[in-house]
């Protein structure tokens, strides 16, 4: 019976200091000093476990079982040693003057120790269960309980009145591990054996003594370790833990009905078991569950509620990811940070109203709630998140502001985080209830509201890319507009030019012939034009293009008005990669201000040639020229023109289009000298491979 409550009393000593070393390494709000304290609980639960697992046993000593009593003394001497010595800041040095002595005689015990304890077993068989003479090794054991007691007087003493607070609990822990080791030896001494009940009781003594020591470790921030746990790793560790002991316990119940059920036990154990293991999956599966597994984690293994690096990058993250439009993003960013289910967002708008915009998890309220109400003057001026439930207990604490009907009518609505941005309330989110209790304390209302002023940024970005891309929409199709008009503008001088010219040539054939070719030209150009603008489509398609007959085709449609075009094509066979109608818009405004330019007895005259890989259209006239400076500063610019009718973009039209091409277009001119315009465009690649064959 004593063999089965050994085992027990140890194993629960080796699980309450092994539990207390990991809170320690996790940065639990009990720190410690150094590594030491984890180091010497650890030892304490190596030495409890091998106690427990050589239980069955006599009460005495083998050679493992000396070895990890020696390091778990060592442990807690060491400790005691680091509180007394240089690392303990007191206000005189005699402590550590006394102190260092002592450190080489307690060295010098503790080799003393492992070395009698060697020479007794006679070999290094860690795993022997011989029994051997106490009277070897327990006057070590009883030396060393006496070092601990001393130790342990000292460092009390030698504390600070106002500091005992602090380490009291820990003196009487540590101090009365080693007083039981005293009490336990020195009867083992007198008697010669050592007292079964004594040592069985041994393993509670010290597992009693655990929550001394966390205590005093919590009362002593300064003892504090760089080392730490994720929260993750901690949170599935803890899973796995649990679930391995429900599995055993489940198994032990199997068993229990497979025993006693008769001749129904195995299909009892089978249907257990199985049911077992889907109230597992269940459990494990639970969103609530895993939710309140985090918070209880973050609440009393770590300092903080959160991972700050962990919660910005998930919360990045979310925000980035495009699997959900940018609004339902906001509201899951926000809500997994207090573990909420869903929902919803209000944006506010140009008419003066926040109104709901996306919702995630949550019906889409009706409401729509104006920017001058008190509630979102209260959230834009404090930018305070509303706990609703302490809203309807303490509304003081809001200034007694009146909620909207629309927010009381949502079910289970928890917590509204306003969207700051400039100081100004840009919307806000309601939450649903958390899945877990959540508290919201100075972290987590800070945090909400940090996260809120990112999303805020993230919806004002976005709010602004929408309305600059309308704007370009806008631009686009004002853009087109503008070209479009110059192109009717265009037409209608032709036709202008044409009907000035019909009363006197009216009775001509070959006039009219032409006047109604292009009559019917323009009219078919606007119909194109028309078309293209009410589309919206201002993309035109490019091909290969035989220029000679598109130069034709130019100078045709001027024929009508003087002086007339004439035409030069030095070279028929050169093609380029156009688009057919731009190109002939390009040379037609070209010609069309030559002709313009010209006086009617002047010339006009447009020549087409191939040279080095390029087919140069020129176009030269013999009109009133223009100034450098004009050319300089004013002739490629949208918008400038010295035309009293002219709109200026005729030009800059010609010369994008023509740098599009990857061409270039060159302007020679004078005052009263005439003006030479060159286009230069690349030849097709077909065109070009003969040429170099050539």
């Amino acid at each position: 019976m004593l063999t089965t409550i050994a085992t027990a009393s140890y194993t629960m000593s080796a699980a309450a200091y092994f539990f207390l070393a990991v809170l320690l390494l996790t940065r639990w709000r009990g720190r410690l000093h150094g590594i030491i304290l984890p180091v010497a609980c650890l030892f304490s639960a190596l030495w409890a476990a091998t106690l427990a697992y050589q239980a069955n046993q006599p009460p005495s000593l083998s050679l493992l079982t000396d070895i990890v009593e020696i390091l778990r003394n060592a442990g807690w001497t060491a400790f005691l040693i680091v509180l007394l010595g240089p690392y303990r800041q007191v206000e005189s040095s005699s402590i550590i003057s006394r102190i260092r002595p002592a450190i080489a005689v307690i060295v010098v015990l503790y080799l003393a120790c492992l070395a009698v304890a060697l020479y007794a077993h006679g070999d290094f068989n860690l795993s022997s269960h011989q029994t051997i003479d106490f009277n070897n090794s327990i006057a070590g054991s009883v030396a060393m309980a006496i070092v601990g007691m001393i130790l342990v007087e000292q460092l009390y003493r030698n504390t600070p009145i106002k500091q005992r607070w602090g380490i009291k609990f820990a003196c009487l822990g540590i101090g009365g591990i080693f007083v039981y080791d005293f009490y336990l030896y020195s009867d083992a001494l007198l008697l010669k054996h050592v007292n079964p009940e004594i040592w069985t009781a041994r393993g509670i003594v010290n597992a009693l003594v655990v929550p001394l020591i966390a205590v005093s470790a919590a009362r002593n921030p300064q003892w504090s370790l760089g080392i730490t746990v994720s929260r993750r790793i901690l949170f599935y560790s803890v899973a796995l833990f649990g679930a391995a002991a429900y599995l055993l316990a489940m198994a032990a119940a199997g068993y229990y009905l497979r025993f006693f059920g008769g001749s129904w036990g195995t299909v009892m154990q089978v249907t257990f078991l199985f049911g077992a293991v889907v109230l597992l999956l269940l459990v494990m599966f639970s969103g609530t569950l895993r939710s309140w597994l985090r918070v209880f984690i973050s609440k009393h293994f770590f300092s903080y509620n959160y991972d700050y690096r962990e919660e910005w990058l998930h919360f990045t993250r979310t925000l980035s990811r495009g699997e959900h439009a940018l609004g339902e993003r906001v509201i899951q960013a926000l809500a997994q940070l207090v573990e909420s289910p869903g929902g919803g967002l209000w944006i506010s708008r140009e008419s003066g109203d926040c109104e709901p915009v996306a919702h995630w998890n949550m019906p889409m309220a009706g409401g729509l709630e104006p920017i001058n109400s008190s509630f979102c003057k209260f959230l834009e001026q404090k930018e305070w998140v509303i706990e609703l439930q302490e809203y309807a207990t303490n509304p003081e604490k809001y200034l007694a502001i009146t909620l909207p009907q629309w927010l009381q009518a949502i079910p289970k609505a928890r917590l509204v985080v306003p969207l700051i941005q400039h100081r100004k309330l840009l919307g806000f989110v309601v939450l649903a209830e958390p899945r877990s209790s959540v508290k919201l304390n100075w972290e987590v209302s800070d945090l909400l509201k940090v996260a809120g002023n990112q999303a805020a940024s993230y919806l004002a970005q976005h709010e602004a890319a929408n309305a600059l891309l309308v704007a370009r929409q806008f631009e686009s199709f004002n853009r087109m507009s503008t070209f479009v008009v110059h192109d009717l503008k265009n037409l209608v001088s032709q036709l202008s030019l044409l009907l000035s010219n019909a009363e006197k040539h009216k009775k001509n054939p070959e006039f009219q012939k032409d006047m109604l070719e292009t009559v019917y030209l323009s009219v078919q150009k606007m119909k194109r034009l028309l078309e293209k603008l009410s589309s919206g489509d201002s993309s035109e398609k490019a091909a290969p293009l035989f220029i000679a007959g598109l130069l034709q085709e130019a100078a045709k449609s001027k024929s009508t008005t003087e002086p007339k075009p004439i035409l030069e094509i030095l070279d028929s066979s050169v093609a380029v990669y156009a688009n057919s109608s731009r190109l002939e818009r390009v040379i037609g405004h070209l010609i069309q201000n030559a002709i313009e330019a010209t006086p009617r007895d002047g010339e006009v005259r447009v020549r087409l040639r191939r040279e080095k890989g390029f087919a140069i259209v020129e176009i030269k006239d013999t009109g009133h020229g223009m100034s450098e400076e004009f050319i300089r500063e004013k002739l490629f610019k949208p918008f400038e023109t010295t035309k009293s009718a002219g709109m200026g973009i005729g030009v800059f039209e010609s010369k994008e289009y023509v740098s599009e091409l990857g061409g270039e277009l060159e302007v020679v001119s004078s005052e009263s000298g005439g003006t030479i315009f060159r286009v230069i465009l690349p030849l097709h690649q077909n065109d070009r491979a003969a040429e170099v064959i050539t």
